[in-house]
């Protein structure tokens, strides 16, 4: 994965951020949004992009482009670095791949453990019981 190849094909939109915040809400466009054409992308190969697709479905759109806001900040700048940040962190995680699990064999030891347990537990119980005087 090539982060410089894959922010250079990132577009980005300045919005006037939404709630409180007064007179510099209305009149700056400090949030930032930013969209990923997964399907178009040249940064990433067919495999890497099945990978994101099956792992991203749901925040994905049906052309398969990705959205992230930011409005954190009143600085356009710093809502950039943000968004890019979380969006290569997202990407990152979406390209892990988890290990495959090996099933493990029961050692014998363990089970000739269990066994005798079992027994000795047999054996205690047996002990609580009236005697037969037949």
């Amino acid at each position: 994965m090539d982060t410089e190849k894959i922010i250079s094909e990132l577009s980005f939109k300045a919005v006037r951020s939404s709630g409180a915040g007064g007179q510099n809400v209305n009149k700056v466009s400090s949030k930032v949004v930013l969209t990923f054409d997964l399907k178009n992308s040249q940064a990433l190969t067919q495999w890497e992009k099945l990978l994101l697709q099956n792992k991203l479905h749901s925040r994905l759109t049906t052309d398969l482009v990705l959205i992230l806001n930011c409005d954190e900040d009143r600085s356009q700048l710093k809502n950039k670095e943000i968004v890019i940040k979380r969006f290569l962190e997202i990407i990152k995680n979406g390209l892990l791949v988890p290990k495959e699990r090996k099933a493990t064999k029961i050692p014998k030891s363990v089970i000739r453990k269990r066994i005798k347990d079992k027994k000795n537990v047999s054996e205690v119980k047996k002990n609580r019981r009236k005697p037969d005087l037949n």
